[in-house]
């Protein structure tokens, strides 16, 4: 596993150079990844207006900051995302307003698509789910936790939907989208911001 955290690592972008990489593949008529589909691009437009938005609406909490904010050790934030991918247009703003609060936090982007080995040692269920956050120890790439594809909120919502309706449809995928609408992001930054309290407590219990 360290060997795909090293190897990723040498392939990460900041969130400003993969929102510049997604944006200029659209303006080219294509998405992220391998697989390209008129319906992966439609949606990799829809996710560009909605991380535009959050970008500029989207609010950390003051309890979620103290978390932040009471870290002691660097840590990497890594994340396996893809343009197309409508969860990680909701929950990589978050992130990246997160990590913009903390200064021991370095967030890190990579591409599902190009990053395979990194990605098939943290499936969710056996599935290649994404947005998916590994949380490395700054100076030793260790890895110290994970988290995703998506909050609790909107895990049930789909585990119900699947339940009544034996599928994942497009109708689902709607009812996902309001449902992060009405989030505001305080699902995510706050599993999140706790995951690191995880961390400390853990840190000082090995003492």
């Amino acid at each position: 596993m360290k060997l795909a955290v090293a190897e990723s690592m040498q392939k990460s972008h900041s969130y400003v150079k993969y929102r510049a990489i997604v944006t200029n593949l659209l303006k080219d008529g294509k998405s992220s990844g391998k697989e390209q589909s008129e319906t992966l691009t439609h949606y990799s437009e829809l996710n560009e207006a909605r991380m535009n938005r959050l970008d500029k609406k989207m609010v950390i909490l003051e309890e979620n900051i103290q978390k932040l904010l009471a870290l002691k050790k660097n840590y990497i934030w890594l994340v396996l995302s893809e343009g197309w991918c409508g969860d990680a247009a909701q929950i990589l703003p978050v992130m990246n307003k997160m990590a913009s609060i903390a200064p021991n936090i370095d967030l890190k982007i990579v591409f599902r698509d190009e990053n395979e080995s990194l990605m098939h040692a943290f499936l969710t269920n056996g599935a290649k789910s994404i947005p998916k956050l590994i949380v490395l120890d700054a100076e030793t790439l260790n890895v110290h936790g994970s988290w995703g594809p998506r909050p609790k909120g909107a895990t049930d919502l789909f585990i119900s939907y699947r339940r009544q309706y034996g599928k994942i449809d497009e109708t689902a995928k709607t009812e996902l989208q309001l449902w992060y609408l009405h989030d505001k992001g305080v699902g995510t930054q706050t599993e999140i911001s706790d995951l690191m309290v995880d961390l400390i407590i853990l840190m000082y219990a090995k003492r």
